[in-house]
């Protein structure tokens, strides 16, 4: 199935992927970056998936991804993470429900079908298959119910509906009618340890449903574009991981960039920059308890030395990511290697210093109590930045290609500087300010002279370059020259005729030689970009156009509000990641922004 056809189920420690023909391909027990068990995102069937639909759907199409095999709809139940999927068949409808209740002792997925009119004859088939598909459990049956085990593994399924073993799979069939709930319960555990203690799924709903709605009531957005702001939250507090606090960027690994390339990357990991972005829209919607937790969470992480600071870390602060390609499984439309870790971790990245320094201070702005190790790493970041600032870096797209003094990452390290001075002013902190305010001085200059191209009235990617990048966008957005500096106005320009393709921006040129990145093939428009450029065009008076642009972005989302991390206008689908945190983030402040 394309991207846009799975939607997002999760516990806020881990998630797994819906598709439209009621299959889940994609779950990873018992955190986000766990070895999946259902790995058919990333291979087929055999890999691992779970399916329950009309028996009719079953027997249309031979890989359950044609039209005749989808869902009739599908949406949340009003504002929650609850799935409902509707399929209208000839002769009645049903409902399949899926979701995954509050973590108790041990993870839970469950599916519940229900009759909604008439009778419908349904088929289930799950195949359960540890470590990313690779490991066929032993599977038997324990007083009438099913049980795999596979290694460190276990998983138990619960269900009322007779289950057929053979061929490596189970499978099951049974009626609904109008009325009829036929509930299944999945449950995950460390197999060394006895079997967990059944749920009602009934009960589980109902608590399910009550979280979601007690949290999103405190939300204190109420602009043009609610829903869309809304869904991105919800989606952003289930990318969090609740017992720590550290988000991460997307629940999936080595979806594509670049369909059939090699530009596939793990995304279960806590980016610094991702999770401050992250934060900064939950605080600006009224969500301080998370950007209290990942406070915490990021004092843990970052502990020791500023210069061994990290871009990227473990949902519970891990450092070592190594990363490794799976070469049992095709990849996502043969799109490999598929990776799982990410090498990237060990990258200097001098923004991050930046968007940290940034969600700290808004965060006291807004009102979150002052925290005197929070203001210790602050001054111990500035020790560092006074001259780890100069240093070139792989900057913010992470590339693979030699390091460049990247215009976006010494515009960033300047926000450090701009914040600290303001939390020392503003919000009475202590520290050498009258130093801090003279190296944002000089990064500002620097970065004005170096970065910036008078011939061709834009600032560059890098110093020296003549290459663009659409992170010089965040200029204005983050305050280091005003929305009417003509430089402003001319770089907006110079992106938007050099680096726009259908409508929607790249983040900077790629081509098969390109010697930026350092990897081969192409990529599509980068959505956070396209957010920042409605919000830039805002911000310089251009307001139709912004709203205009930014329709067009909302319109992308698929049928549930989810948005992956690029969208192919060769292919018209989107790509990369999904759902990604860093599309759903300036989706929510771009809305913000248009709003006032």
């Amino acid at each position: 199935m394309r991207i846009e056809d799975y939607a997002l189920i999760g516990d806020m420690q881990s998630a797994a992927l819906v598709g439209r023909n009621g299959s889940i391909d994609w779950l990873c027990l018992p955190r986000f970056d766990s070895p999946a068990c259902f790995a058919a995102l990333l291979g087929d069937a055999s890999n691992g998936c779970w399916r329950i639909a009309p028996a009719a759907a079953f027997a249309a199409g031979s890989g359950g991804d044609g039209p005749e095999s989808m869902a009739t709809r599908r949406s949340y139940r009003d504002e929650t993470l609850i799935l409902e999927t509707v399929w209208e068949t000839p002769t009645g409808a049903v409902k399949v429900t899926d979701f995954m209740p509050p973590r108790q002792a041990n993870p839970d997925l469950v599916r519940i079908v229900e009759g909604l009119s008439g009778t419908v004859e349904m088929a289930t088939e799950i195949r359960v298959r540890f470590d990313y598909g690779r490991i066929v459990p032993w599977v038997r049956r324990v007083d009438g119910h099913i049980l795999a085990v596979g290694g460190p593994d276990a998983v138990w399924l619960h269900s009322p509906v007779p289950l057929r073993g053979g061929d490596y799979r189970h499978t099951g069939s049974f009626t609904v009618s109008a009325g009829d709930r036929v509930p299944f319960v999945f449950t995950w555990h460390p197999s060394h340890r006895p079997a967990p203690e059944r749920i009602d799924p009934f009960d589980q709903l109902a608590e399910t449903e009550q979280l979601w709605k007690e949290w999103v009531a405190a939300c204190d957005y109420t602009g043009r574009w609610r829903e869309a702001v809304v869904r991105s939250l919800i989606t952003l507090k289930a990318l969090t991981y609740s017992p720590t606090g550290g988000i991460v960027a997307a629940p999936t690994t080595s979806l594509p960039e670049d369909f059939g390339g090699v530009r596939n990357w793990d995304y279960r990991f806590c980016w610094l920059r991702d999770a401050t972005m992250t934060l900064d829209a939950f605080v600006g919607s009224g969500y301080l308890d998370e950007a209290r937790a990942w406070r915490e969470w990021l004092l843990r992480a970052v502990a020791g030395r500023p210069e061994d600071i990290q871009i990227m870390y473990g949902v519970a602060g891990e450092r070592r990511l190594p990363e490794l390609t799976l070469d049992w499984l095709p990849g996502y439309e043969e799109s490999r290697p598929v990776r799982v870790g990410n090498g990237a971790a060990t990258q200097l990245q001098l923004d991050v210093y930046g968007e940290v320094v940034n969600t700290l201070y808004v965060a006291r702005r807004e009102g979150l109590p002052p925290n005197s190790h929070a203001w210790s790493l602050v001054r111990k970041l500035m020790d560092f930045l006074e001259t780890g600032w100069e240093q070139p870096d792989e900057g913010l797209w992470e590339v693979r290609g030699p390091r460049r003094h990247f215009v976006h990452s010494k515009v960033m390290a300047w926000v450090a500087a701009d914040r600290a001075v303001r939390l020392v002013r503003e919000l009475e902190r202590t520290g050498p300010v009258e130093r801090w305010a003279a190296l944002r001085d000089r990064i500002h200059a620097e970065v004005c002279h170096k970065g910036y191209d008078a011939e061709r009235g834009t600032f560059t990617q890098s110093y020296g370059s003549r290459e663009l990048d659409a992170a010089l966008l965040m200029i204005p957005i983050v305050g280091f020259l005003p929305a009417q500096d003509p430089r402003v106005r001319s770089t907006i320009e110079a992106v938007e005729r050099e680096l726009m393709t259908d409508g929607f921006v790249l983040r900077y040129p790629v081509a098969d030689d390109n010697a930026v990145d350092g990897l081969p093939g192409a990529e599509g428009a980068f959505l956070a970009c396209s957010f920042w450029l409605a919000e830039a065009r805002a911000m310089v008076g251009r307001r139709e156009e912004a709203v205009e642009l930014f329709e067009r972005l909302l319109s992308l989302r698929n049928d549930v509000g989810l948005l992956a991390e690029e969208y192919d206008p060769r292919r018209g689908r989107l790509a990369g990641n999904f759902p990604q945190a860093f599309s759903h983030v300036p989706l929510i402040h771009t809305g913000q922004a248009l709003s006032r």
